[in-house]
């Protein structure tokens, strides 16, 4: 098959249009929606593993019409009734197939790769100085994925030329990817509640909730020799004549799986693992953040620095003594791991989002004396108590003359409630003496490490003695 025999397939035929839709539909779903994939550190466009990650995910959609689309094209010799009239001719069965098969598979691979290219473009741009190669491999087995995935549905379409037989395939593939993804939020990286290895066969990732985790090589390598014995079958099933070759065309696809399950990680601990190179800490002093959020610091440090400084004032010998990015892996709704000595920084955080100068000295200062325990971000919510706790604290340690709030004030009930109780606290507390107000922030700040429950205005309020 050359250049020019390919070009002809790809003008003349409808092998494009997979492409075209690989690309035209992810780039809408992320340029036209405002989800949860443009938000925090694990952003599409923040680093290049969140981005290999979140094109990936949306295989979810698309590899099950992908099979469709080359089942339907693979029907294309039936519907014009030629199977009998190409047979006869003097080409080998391998070469009329390979020239469809690499017609479907160059436009798939185009489009995804077009995706990539435009995610790591704007990638670039948001200033990331961090370049892992882990990216890589994901999104490579996400366009293997594709290319087997078409090639398979193109040869079952031609040893089954039904009608129903596409339909059948976009059917029976997004079932079983989804009782294989259904996800399971209880533990600290993401799984399925369907068996590790077996949610493994599908080339579908989580959506990424943690910037340092990344797939492992032996994921890699058990995906890629699963979707190797598909293409294969797929290839087989193409050039097969006879039923006999049919029934033998199973046999990559069956080898690839029991070699896939033989490398694929047993546990999800093993299947997403920590980005060592990305997790070490790159420090200005006492502010320190992850290699991979290094371009961070420079707007960090100055803050961080500053916010010390306050603290030092407000907490004396008990202040925290650095900044430091939080590294730490948790389960959805899970309480954060605090420290008395270390104020942690969480990139996700929606109080930290785009913020610098005097108002990213304000969040680090509320961070340093009334941390939350559980996550403020896109995926978890957060508590208005926590941010009303923290507003309050902050102004009082910057010497503010009334509260200035980390997040607008909302007009809800409940929000007006969380507000009213913060302003009786403030009246309450600059009404004391400067000793006696130092020990109410202590008390908020302690019962904030321990992540003690109830109300955090009831230290302040004196309705923890009552």
């Amino acid at each position: 098959m050359n250049a020019r025999v390919l070009r002809t397939e790809l003008r003349r035929s409808a092998a494009p249009w997979g492409g075209v839709l690989i690309l035209g539909a992810s780039l809408a779903v992320f340029c036209l929606i405002d989800g949860i994939w443009w938000q925090g550190a694990t952003g599409w466009t923040a680093q290049w593993t969140s981005m290999a990650l979140w094109t990936r995910s949306l295989l979810g959609f698309w590899w099950p019409l992908v099979v469709g689309l080359g089942a339907l094209y693979g029907l294309r010799d039936s519907r014009s009734r030629m199977s009998e009239l190409l047979m006869t001719t003097p080409r080998p069965a391998w070469r009329r197939a390979a020239l469809p098969a690499g017609a479907m598979a160059f436009a798939l691979a185009v489009g995804f790769g077009l995706l990539v290219l435009v995610g790591g473009v704007q990638v670039v741009l948001g200033g990331t100085t961090y370049l892992p190669l882990g990216w890589l491999p994901i999104s490579l087995v996400a366009m293997l994925a594709l290319v087997a995935g078409a090639v398979f549905g193109m040869g079952v379409a031609r040893a089954l030329p039904f009608a129903l037989t596409p339909p059948a395939l976009v059917v029976a593939v997004l079932m079983t990817a989804g009782l294989l993804l259904r996800p399971n939020a209880e533990g600290e990286r993401p799984s399925s509640r369907a068996p590790n290895l077996l949610a493994q066969l599908s080339p579908v990732t989580a959506e990424p909730r943690e910037l340092l985790l990344t797939l492992s090589g032996s994921a890699h390598l058990g995906q890629t020799l699963w979707l190797l014995g598909l293409l294969g079958t797929g290839f087989a099933l193409l050039v097969a004549a006879t039923r006999r070759a049919r029934l033998l065309a199973v046999v990559p696809v069956l080898a690839g799986a029991a070699l896939a399950l033989l490398v694929l990680p047993a546990q999800p601990r093993d299947t997403y693992v920590v980005d060592r190179a990305g997790a070490a800490l790159v420090c200005d002093g006492p502010v320190c953040v992850t290699t991979a959020n290094r371009h961070r610091l420079p707007a960090l440090a100055p803050s961080g620095k500053e916010a010390l400084r306050v603290l030092r004032d407000a907490l004396g010998d008990k202040a925290p003594a650095s900044v430091r990015e939080d590294t730490s892996l948790r389960a959805l709704g899970a309480h954060r791991r605090l420290s008395d000595d270390v104020l942690l920084v969480d990139f996700d955080e929606t109080l930290m989002g785009d913020a610098d100068g005097t108002r990213l000295t304000r969040v680090l200062v509320s961070q340093g004396l009334a941390p939350n325990c559980s996550g403020h971000n896109s995926r978890e919510g957060g508590g208005l108590g926590d941010i009303a706790a923290q507003s309050l604290a902050a102004s009082w340690a910057l010497g503010d003359t009334r509260i200035e709030p980390l997040e607008p004030r909302e007009a809800d009930q409940y929000a007006r409630t969380a507000w009213e109780r913060a302003d009786a606290a403030w009246e309450k507390l600059t009404a004391l003496p400067p000793a006696e107000q130092r020990a109410w922030i202590a008390e908020l700040r302690a019962a904030a490490i321990s992540c003690a429950p109830g109300d955090p205005f009831a230290a302040l309020l004196g309705e923890a003695a009552r």
